[in-house]
């Protein structure tokens, strides 16, 4: 019997093993949502100007900034964009000397400082003697929203607590325009900076380490450094424009009917609902032929609605008379009312900011008493009636001392505040770790459309002069100033108690 061969058969291919497959499939996608997870938290870690991931202040309280994008995805992209990938690298600038002007090619002319520029003096002297320590800037840290480091030319800002509103964006920007104007001089410095109302650090308490901290006003009671506030480069919420371009708009609107055409009564329009027991008082004087007043309440939703059309500062300069009545705190509106060319009637201030400590009663405005209010207000009214010339002329010096106030004013009072500052600084400036670099483009890129507009329409451009002069260190000078200003005030309530003495 023949043997066989038995060829081996031929199989067929075994089905490959999804295993493998699978478990690479479990694992991208485990590494995606891990990826996913950890962008997630660090976006939610990362603070921006525009109010992510921010607090309120726990000393004021106001509530918490709502965003309107799109999706999630979207808010996530934007933040990581205009955080990490929006300031293009820039050359880093040594600082230029003002000796140096006529070799960089700026102008040799530098006008002299207004008088409101002395108080920058005054502001710093509790550090005058000490200095400003590294101990200094972290104590003041405590009552700080943020702040702002400046290393050659360059900004870092570290977020500390959210701003109302678009106060900080337009603050900071302010200090990048700055930046751009004078370009290589601005000092290396480390400042902390408050953007609520009310002064915190306390003059009164004894203190031998009082904590720098810079904020919109300040008052006697307290050591809190004045700022130019947010508004000289717009506010979107309220529709005001840049200062510059507001102003003009105001002076025009001024000049649309003559003095004796003007209504002869003193305005006031504004929101009393801010915990203003004066703005409250206030309301009780809406008489006309009482009072000589008209008071008018600002409903601020319904304004808001309408893009505030009907509250134009332009279209609101008809008296011969406006009031200036405090807020909260200090007001932004007073720079406004001013403007108007009107005799500013303002009730004894508790609050300046950096520009108001240099306007003088009877010369650039009419100081109403918080005692009798009313009567007050009728008193300067009847008092300007009756002397229509020099009423006229207080109110045009009034609006010539806001125009000298111009943003290259304003550019110059912060160049010399930071300069200052700078020279009492004890230690090196550095970039704190949690800081990030801010530019315009990172800053834009935060912005709404409408807050985009605004800061755009302010950008400054490299000048060709050179800072205003600081006037001389005579403190002397302050010190009578402030005290004829205490007189011409006590001469005003004389006036007027002897008027209600006689029964008038």
């Amino acid at each position: 019997m023949g043997l066989r061969l038995r060829l081996p058969q031929k199989t067929s291919p075994r089905s490959p093993s999804y295993l493998l497959l699978c478990l690479l499939a479990l694992s991208f996608f485990s590494f995606t949502a891990l990826l996913f997870y950890k962008v997630d938290d660090f976006i939610a870690q990362t603070k921006t100007l525009a109010g992510h991931n921010l607090e309120p202040t726990p000393w004021h309280i106001f509530p918490r900034k709502s965003f309107s994008e799109a999706s999630r995805r979207s808010q996530a992209y934007r933040i990581l964009q205009c955080s990490y990938f929006s300031c293009p690298y820039k050359p880093v600038l040594e600082p230029k000397s003002l000796m140096s002007d006529s070799v960089s090619g700026r102008r040799t002319q530098q006008p002299k400082c207004p008088d409101v520029f002395r108080w920058i003096q005054r502001d710093l002297e509790p550090w005058g003697e000490t200095g400003v320590t590294k101990e200094h800037v972290e104590k003041a840290k405590e009552s700080a929203a943020f702040r702002v480091v400046i290393l050659s030319g360059k900004l870092y800002v570290d977020l500390f607590y959210a701003c109302v509103q678009s106060r900080m964006m337009f603050t900071v920007w302010g200090i990048l325009q700055l930046l751009n104007k004078y370009p290589g001089m601005v000092p290396d410095v480390d400042m902390m900076f408050d953007c609520m109302d009310k002064p915190i650090i306390n003059r009164t308490e004894p203190q031998s380490f009082p904590a720098p901290l810079f904020r919109y006003c300040t008052n006697e009671a307290h050591l809190d450094i004045p700022f130019p506030d947010w508004s000289f480069w717009g506010w979107s919420e309220t529709n005001l424009r840049p200062w510059d371009e507001e102003f003009g708009d105001i002076k025009k609107g001024s000049k649309r009917s003559s003095w004796g055409s003007k209504q002869p009564r003193a305005y006031w329009k504004g929101n009393p609902d801010v915990v203003s027991p004066i703005r409250m008082e206030l309301m009780k004087c809406n008489h006309s032929r009482l009072w000589g007043a008209q008071i008018m309440r600002q409903n601020w939703a319904e304004e808001a609605k309408g893009g505030f059309e009907q509250s134009k500062l332009s279209n609101q300069c008809n008296h011969r008379y406006k009031i200036y009545a405090e807020g909260y705190a200090w007001s932004v509106s007073l720079k406004y009312i001013m403007s108007c060319g009107s005799m500013t009637l303002i009730i004894s201030p508790e609050y300046e900011d950096f520009f108001s400590r240099g306007l003088l009663p009877k010369e650039n405005y009419w100081p109403v008493s918080t005692t009798d209010l009313c009567r007050s207000i009728k008193f300067a009214v009847d008092w300007g009636n009756a002397n229509p010339s020099d009423a006229e002329s207080i109110g045009k010096r009034g609006q010539g001392y806001m125009e000298s106030i111009s943003m290259n004013r304003v550019y110059d009072y912060m160049f010399h505040l930071i300069t200052e500052y700078s020279k009492l600084q004890k230690f090196k400036p550095e970039k704190p770790y949690s800081a990030k670099e801010v530019c315009e483009g990172s800053l834009l890129c935060f912005a709404e459309q409408k807050e985009r507009d605004l800061l755009e329409r302010s950008r400054a451009v490299p000048s060709l002069d050179r800072p205003c002069k600081l006037p001389d260190e005579d403190r002397s000078i302050l010190q009578r100033l402030i005290q004829q200003k205490k007189k011409t005030i006590e001469d005003v309530r004389n006036m007027e108690m002897t008027r209600t003495e006689r029964g008038s």
